[in-house]
């Protein structure tokens, strides 16, 4: 190294003019994708040639074969490698022409996923939830979802495996060094390119003759067009009759005239009708009027109702409410079944809806119309019970389809209505009177009380402070239960109605089955309200013997015993 240390020597200087150019022009740098010379080749290794590399730098040849390079491992030729390491712990170049490949291949896919552009590539293989293709330029391996294969169902895929095709870049992970790629997106693409083309030779209100039923959904039946197209006529497209399914009408292989109805470019889809070919029959409506009786044919039951032609592709619906006047919640197919003639009444005709609505139930007399025709209020009438629950008691009133009210209250005049219920059970007979029927609102209720004489008629005649003979039932701490002779009710003579005295005031002075009398102290028939007092009784007594046997002297003697009247006297002539 001696030779250089005078740099000011032309030789020195020579030296380091060629040192420097040979530096400016490779810029060694790690991490940077540079060019190779081969140099040698042997059965295990490469040997390569890089300018400004203090040694050759070593490619293992299973890496050539790896990447499919192993047919241009050929001395003299280059090979692009990554530059790892300028020197490892062993003094090498560390170099990776695998990693340099791949560096490429992500630049390039870049490149075509932001210019939006397709890739070449071939699937090699099947994974878990799809398949690898490898990029045709760079080798680089990219991942096909299963379901961006291709935009129809397929049995197998083998028939796609090592065929080289375009693919859309769907998606790019630059931190995770993944891309995502799909063949459906170029598939659907020139599916679509091709089927506007085709659609565009179609306008509405063509007619489109022999179109052949391909296959058909709960919506609709779809029609294959000229071998070209396939196009869908709705459900509601395919007759003016009702139409549950298009199997009824179809069978697969038919041929069918269209009408063209509708073109959707961006959905690129038509629409159209077969139904449209012939006359409306709404049409037809001015043969019809409302409030007069038509045979109907039912074609469809539902939950809410049946669905009925007055004829062919004129539809009305027959809701369950118009279908019997007493039954509520109704089933229309324990009543009827597709393919019956019924007759019923056209209540409503709207043309501008095309609406028909028709009832069944004023073809049939109104029950409660018979009932009250009949039975009017204050009738009674034999019944069954049909059912109870915690406060009524429903009875099937005679031959007639309808279900009466009675209510607890109206079972008896005396017995607590909750144990009054528990005497009764389904099926009993009863006779019961017709207290109250609405027509509109399709109820009646009815007593059992009422056909018995009310016990409360007792009173009728009695005023307040009478006197009444009462027999004594039972005695707790609120006072006596009394029951009056001639009448079958109780009665509660309260703890402060025993006595005058508070001392005698003791419901324990009186035993069961005991006869006394007790005064009304009030009465209310509205109500049916009866309070009796005891200590009524003994101040009207009071106030009679008072009455009856003092003196009108008696008291006079007694110091300011005429004060009262003196202050009477006073106020009177004040006031004249």
């Amino acid at each position: 190294m001696e030779i250089y240390k005078d740099l000011s020597s032309p030789a020195s200087q020579q030296f380091e003019k060629l040192l420097n150019s040979q530096l400016s022009k490779n810029k060694i740098e790690e991490g940077k994708i540079i060019e190779g010379k081969i140099t040698k080749i042997t059965d295990k290794y490469v040997f390569l040639f890089i300018p400004g590399l203090k040694s050759e730098p070593v490619i293992d040849i299973n890496e050539m074969k790896m990447i499919g390079m192993q047919d241009k491992v050929v001395e003299g030729s280059t090979v692009s490698v990554l530059l790892e390491k300028i020197e490892d712990k062993n003094g090498d170049v560390v170099v990776s022409a695998q990693k340099a490949q791949k560096i490429k291949g992500w630049y390039e896919l870049e490149k075509a996923y932001e210019d939006n552009q397709s890739i070449n590539g071939k699937i090699t293989s099947k994974c878990k939830g799809g398949v690898i293709v490898e990029h045709i330029e760079t080798g680089s391996l990219m991942f096909c979802p299963g379901s961006q294969i291709s935009d129809k169902p397929m049995k197998s895929i083998d028939h796609l495996i090592g065929i080289e095709q375009k693919f859309a870049i769907i998606k790019l992970d630059k931190v995770r060094g993944n891309a995502c790629v799909s063949r459906r997106q170029i598939v659907s693409s020139h599916k679509k390119e091709d089927k506007a083309k085709i659609i565009e030779k179609f306008k509405v209100g063509d007619i489109i003759k022999d179109a052949v039923v391909k296959g058909y959904s709960s919506f609709g039946c779809f029609f294959e067009v000229n071998n070209e197209i396939d196009v869908l006529v709705h459900l509601q497209e395919i007759s003016y009759s009702r139409v549950n399914h298009p199997d009824e009408i179809f069978n697969i292989g038919e041929k069918h005239d269209l009408k063209v109805i509708s073109i959707d470019m961006e959905k690129l889809q038509i629409g159209c009708s077969i139904k449209q070919l012939s006359p409306d029959p709404f049409e037809h409506i001015s043969n019809y009027e409302t409030g007069k009786p038509y045979k109907v044919k039912v074609v469809k039951i539902t939950d809410y109702g049946c669905f009925c032609e007055l004829e062919p592709g004129l539809s009305t619906l027959l809701h369950s409410s118009e279908i019997s006047w007493t039954k509520k919640n109704i089933s229309p197919k324990k009543l009827f079944k597709v393919g019956d003639q019924i007759d019923c009444v056209i209540t409503e005709i709207d043309k501008d809806k095309r609406r028909v609505a028709i009832s069944h139930r004023l073809t049939i007399q109104n029950p409660y119309t018979t009932l009250e025709n009949k039975y009017p209020v204050g009738s009674d009438i034999d019944g069954i019970v049909t059912s109870i629950n915690e406060y009524a008691i429903y009875v099937k009133l005679g031959d007639l389809d309808i279900d009466g009210f009675l209510h607890s209250n109206d079972l008896s005049y005396s017995g607590k209505p909750e144990e009054e219920l528990k005497k009764y059970k389904k099926g009993e007979k009863l006779k019961v009177r017709v207290l109250e029927i609405k027509k509109e609102e399709q109820k009646v209720r009815v007593g059992l009380k009422q056909l018995r004489k009310d016990p409360f008629d007792f009173f009728r005649g009695k005023k307040v402070n009478d006197i009444i003979t009462v027999q004594v039932a039972s005695s707790d701490n609120k006072g006596l239960m009394v029951k009056p002779e001639g009448c079958d009710l109780e009665f509660l003579i309260k703890k402060s109605q025993i006595a005058v005295s508070s001392a005698d005031a003791r419901p324990s002075r009186f035993v069961g089955g005991e006869r006394i009398d007790s005064a009304i102290s009030e009465i209310n028939f509205d109500k049916r309200k009866v309070n009796l007092s005891i200590k009524l009784l003994e101040e009207l007594q009071n106030k009679e013997a008072v009455d009856k046997f003092s003196s009108p002297l008696s008291g006079k003697n007694l110091p300011f015993s005429s004060l009262s009247e003196k202050l009477d006297d006073k106020k009177k002539k004040e006031t004249e």
